[in-house]
């Protein structure tokens, strides 16, 4: 009997770090066909290939080549392709991940085909719409048929939204199956000791949101910030792309490059990533990931945002956020030790995608019968019927009303 197909989305290097561990749990579990689309929003090789080879992810089935461009241009392109392979092969439910303009382009493009859309980490919101990331949001977790959290705040920032909750379902932190998975791989990995680091010596940044690298104002008053922490304590930059040529157009990458406490480097690969993090005093960050990341391993995070989608770093975990005037002051109280320890918080714990891989068997495969009693598991809901009613039909089937 033939199996069931999935497409699980991939477009830029945070996607590929959720997708990876659930790719190796359906390929494990063997009740489905797993279908990797990667769209290639993020084209450059350091962004890209890197991720794919150290997280053993299966060449894609689908490339859809996207490249860059506009908000708009990246939005209508992904829709235009992916729009033809849902067509042709019809797969049971598409998953979708983060908050990329993939996530929202393939969630319309399977809401408008009436094939079932399952977002990994939905609910998060920084309640800040100038963020395109935000809207992103929005958009998916409005149209998926399954919502899979992270964290409480996600539930409760869905219920506030209206969702229902037999569409919620908290599944944890699937950033950290991936650590996990290759933590053997990381702990060995020699790039902190090729670049001449020693252990909880020195700090790691990364910054490429808009908001802090596009205009030149903003970026210098980091770029001089940075130079005044390395006087202090060294850092490792692994510079994305946006950055680079961001730096390059204001004429700010020789302030960087002169200073013998910057390490700048091109952007590198998952395991290296992390052995860099793995061991650092402390991490400067814009990104989401990070955030998470570096709560997992209880090293001081300064968020350099006025907000974060992941709130539930701050109030369990080790990150602040920081405003770009006070990161050499904050750097410092970090850097000395003085900084709030954190906690893991609940199902933050490297089975998040075997958690997925149940749920998507409970309701693509055994849909509850009617009359069950699931009081005992109020998370594995089945998706109601138009009606608003539990039915006998297939998951699939019932998804796809729409209530």
């Amino acid at each position: 009997m033939a199996r069931s197909v999935i497409h699980v989305i991939a477009a830029a290097r945070p996607n590929f770090m959720k997708v990876a561990p659930l790719l190796h749990a359906l390929r494990e579990d063997g009740s489905f066909e797993a279908r990797l689309v990667h769209t290639g929003q993020h084209y450059d090789a350091n962004m890209s290939d890197a991720f794919f080879s150290d997280l053993g992810m299966p060449e894609p089935a689908h490339h859809l080549g996207i490249g860059s461009g506009s908000h708009a241009e990246q939005t209508g392109r992904v829709m235009i392709a992916y729009e033809a392979v849902a067509q042709a092969e019809r797969p049971a439910c598409t998953i979708v991940v983060g908050d990329v303009n993939s996530t929202a382009a393939v969630a319309m493009v399977c809401a408008k085909l009436l094939i079932p859309v399952v977002h990994l980490e939905a609910g998060l919101r920084s309640f800040d719409r100038t963020m395109p990331e935000e809207i992103n949001r929005l958009v998916t977790d409005v149209l998926a048929d399954v919502l899979w959290t992270p964290s409480p705040d996600g539930d409760e920032n869905l219920r506030r939204e209206g969702i229902p909750e037999s569409r919620i379902e908290r599944v944890g932190n699937i950033m950290l199956d991936s650590y996990e998975l290759m933590r053997e791989r990381i702990e060995a990995d020699g790039t902190m000791h090729s670049m001449g680091l020693a252990p909880g010596a020195y700090g790691v940044v990364t910054l490429h949101r808009p908001a802090n690298v596009d205009e030149r104002e903003p970026l210098a008053l980091l770029v001089s910030q940075l130079r005044q922490v390395a006087e202090f304590l060294p850092l490792v930059f692994p510079v994305h792309p946006r950055t680079r040529k961001s730096l390059a157009a204001h004429g700010l990458a020789g302030e960087l490059e002169s200073v013998p406490g910057i390490r700048l480097v091109d952007p590198v690969g998952y395991v290296q990533f992390m052995n860099l993090v793995s061991h650092a005093r402390l991490v400067i960050t814009d990104s989401g990931g990070v955030q998470e990341e570096t709560t997992y391993l209880d090293i001081p995070c300064l968020t350099v945002r006025p907000n974060t989608e992941r709130p539930v770093t701050i109030s369990e975990g080790t990150n602040r956020l920081v405003p770009p005037a006070e990161l050499v002051g904050q750097a410092r109280r970090a850097a000395s030790g003085d900084w709030p320890r954190g906690r893991k918080p609940e199902l933050w714990d490297g089975q998040t995608a075997a958690r997925c891989v149940a749920s998507l068997k409970h309701r693509f495969l055994f849909p509850t019968p009617v009359g069950a009693d699931l009081s005992a598991n109020p998370s594995a809901h089945p998706i109601p019927s138009a009606a608003g009613t539990r039915t006998a039909v297939p998951a699939v089937a019932a998804l796809k009303s729409r209530p």
